[in-house]
């Protein structure tokens, strides 16, 4: 087996599939990258057993052949090249050869048939999507999912396809974000958990790339499939908890506040709060808006106002002012809107504007009993 490939060209495919290979694995075959050589296209693959991702390159070569070669070795070498064409040939001795205009390295390398093999779907059904859509869906709930392996359901993101739109929700019963599009549709009602580290990685690839991603999908398993690259993961297995049924319907009490600054202010008074409760207090008349904070056990007080727009009763409400500050980042809109019925009730966050045309976003979140 012997093939031509550009340094960099390689370089960046491996990085882009070096992230699902994890630090401690149980198989040690997946510290490798698996190598399938079918003359002039070399496909890459890198897996966990859980999520399996692989790439083709266009390679020179007339040979064919498979085997995995460890991943840190491969990669720590080509991170010192500049770009040029190396030379990839196996020795009989189970070693590859690389030949750069350098030097030469040998490094070991194993039978492709101890890879483990990608599952195939049985009768997926499909739905494709603008990968820039997908990557910002993403990136807008995947914060809020939870961590918590006892709630594995809430540790993932909520795909719900329908004629109608596509909807996308995380939650960790703290915080929860709600993302459709009524611009994309799938041809049949579908629903599904996917998991954060196959979803991180596809926001990182998909950020720069305009192209459409055709998504495949059954009972336990889904499949992206764009330009060359192929990722597939095992979902979630469970029913996701009923999240409309948490987002209040009746909200009297409106509250409009240009973001960037309620950002920083609740990120500034968040420094004199509570350490183990990140508490801040929102005092709301009229047009102000009251912005507090107090750490009693070091003395430590803040009190910020801000101009706002607000149509209700006088209220205060209690916040972690990290699930707040995370979700104003979140948000790209240069005013917000904050709905609110009673201080042991939700608060809803929606974007006034920056929108794209079929895009809605509403996020939730659970207050924090104020300690008078």
């Amino acid at each position: 087996m012997k093939f031509i490939v550009s340094s960099s060209q390689l370089l960046k495919q491996l990085q882009m599939l070096g992230g699902v290979i994890n630090s401690n694995n149980t198989l040690p075959i997946l510290d490798n990258f698996l190598f399938e050589l079918n003359t002039n296209k070399l496909k890459i693959t890198a897996s966990d057993l859980e999520t399996t991702m692989s790439s083709i390159i266009e390679v020179e070569s007339d040979s064919e052949g498979s085997i995995a070669v460890s991943s840190r070795l491969l990669l720590d070498t080509l991170k010192t090249f500049p770009d040029q064409p190396l030379t990839f040939k196996t020795d009989d001795n189970s070693t590859i050869e690389i030949s750069s205009s350098q030097g030469k390295y040998d490094m070991a390398y194993f039978s492709g048939e101890e890879f483990p093999k990608a599952v195939s779907l049985q009768s997926p059904s499909k739905t494709v999507l603008n990968g820039a859509i997908l990557a910002t869906a993403i990136s807008k709930t995947i914060f809020a999912a939870g961590n918590d392996d006892l709630r594995p359901v809430m540790s993932g993101v909520f795909f719900q396809f329908s004629p109608e739109n596509l909807t996308f929700v995380a939650t960790d019963a703290h915080k929860l974000v709600k993302y459709t599009r009524t611009d994309v549709s799938a041809d049949e009602v579908a629903e599904f958990i996917m998991p954060k580290k196959p979803l991180n990685i596809l926001k990182g690839i998909l950020g720069s790339a305009d192209s459409d991603v055709t998504i495949e999908y059954n009972q336990s398993n889904a499949k992206f499939i764009f330009n060359n690259v192929v990722l597939e993961c095992r979902l979630i297995d469970g029913k996701y908890p009923n999240y409309d049924a948490v987002i209040p319907k009746e909200n009297p009490n409106k509250l409009t506040v240009d973001r960037a600054s309620f950002l920083n202010s609740a990120r500034r008074v968040s420094i004199f709060s509570s350490k183990t409760t990140h508490q801040i207090r929102l005092k709301m008349a009229g047009t102000e808006l009251n912005i507090s904070a107090e750490d009693i056990d070091y003395s430590n007080k803040a009190d910020e106002r801000l101009n706002c727009d607000y149509q209700g009763d006088d209220m205060q409400i209690g916040f972690n002012s990290r699930f707040l500050t995370e979700m104003l980042s979140n948000l790209d809109s240069s005013e917000i809107l904050i709905e609110m019925s009673l201080p042991n009730r939700a608060g809803i966050l929606t974007p006034i504007d920056g929108n794209e045309e079929g895009e809605q976003v509403t996020m939730l979140v659970m207050p924090v009993m104020l300690n008078q």
